[in-house]
């Protein structure tokens, strides 16, 4: 089941990341390859694996956006929490260890947690990104993992190739005035866009997979902390969730319940 959250703040970031990416694009193709390789085999090369790359963003972009992160379905009824109390309710004595979210008025497994934004309760859920306008889940992680790396690896073929451009001689690099002073501005630009990313990405990634090989989300690592997180953790959790999303979580209620 595809998903589509119409979330503005998702939908902003969404745009300024493919205005980010294809910005980066332009630089590259016109003013670093285009004016210093146009005579060489390189150019071509780069200009087909430079755009293979951000294909390979956009596509695991589109997939963790657009993939179900592992919703809870919705009962086809409202349900009576009088059942709760009196035990009567033989779906909840067969999974004890489930818990009741009372915004979706569902059962959900365990570690699935209510957010907010999507409005759903999620298995698994790590938390929700508005980069990706989606929460990040059991069904979309890899998803978005493999979106980390692809722009962790656009970010620093970018970098390579300004630093190469500057570095290696170019006879046949324009001498004019205008157009050197473009190329200077548009390389700045893009190394510090690539910088940013790349640094930010990495440090995602890292939050990631320290998550996988310790069997714990970053929601369920929030709620261990218990307001005693580390410096990497508070800066994570405020840029990645931007102020629109406060990530703020609530502690179980009577029954059982919490919310992102």
């Amino acid at each position: 089941m595809s998903m589509f959250v119409r979330d503005p703040c998702g939908l902003m970031c969404i745009f300024l990341t493919y205005i980010a990416v294809f910005y980066a694009d332009y630089v590259v193709v016109r003013w670093v390859i285009m004016q210093t390789m146009q005579d060489s085999l390189w150019a071509p090369f780069h200009v087909v694996l430079f755009n293979t790359v951000i294909f390979l963003v956009s596509f695991s972009h589109l997939r963790a956006m657009c993939s179900d992160p592992g919703a809870v379905p919705l009962p086809q009824s409202r349900m009576d929490f009088s059942d709760i109390h009196s035990g009567s309710d033989t779906t909840l004595i067969q999974h004890e260890d489930w818990t009741v979210c009372t915004r979706c008025e569902t059962y959900r497994p365990p570690r699935a947690h209510h957010c907010r934004i999507c409005k759903r309760c999620i298995r698994r859920m790590d938390h929700h990104c508005p980069w990706i306008n989606n929460c990040v889940g059991e069904r979309n992680q890899k998803y978005f993992i493999q979106f980390l790396v692809c722009v962790g690896i656009l970010s620093f073929y970018a970098i390579i190739l300004v630093i190469t451009s500057w570095v290696k001689a170019c006879p046949t690099c324009s001498s004019e005035i205008t157009v050197r002073q473009s190329r200077i501005v548009h390389c700045i630009i893009l190394v510090m866009e690539s910088s940013l990313f790349g640094i930010f990405v990495l440090a995602i990634l890292y939050d990631q997979i320290e998550a996988i090989l310790n069997d714990e989300t970053t929601i369920e690592q929030l709620q261990a902390a218990k307001g005693s997180m580390s410096i990497h953790k508070i800066i994570m959790s405020q840029i990645c969730r931007l102020p629109c999303y406060s990530g703020s979580l609530s502690h179980r209620s009577t029954l059982n319940t919490h919310s992102v």
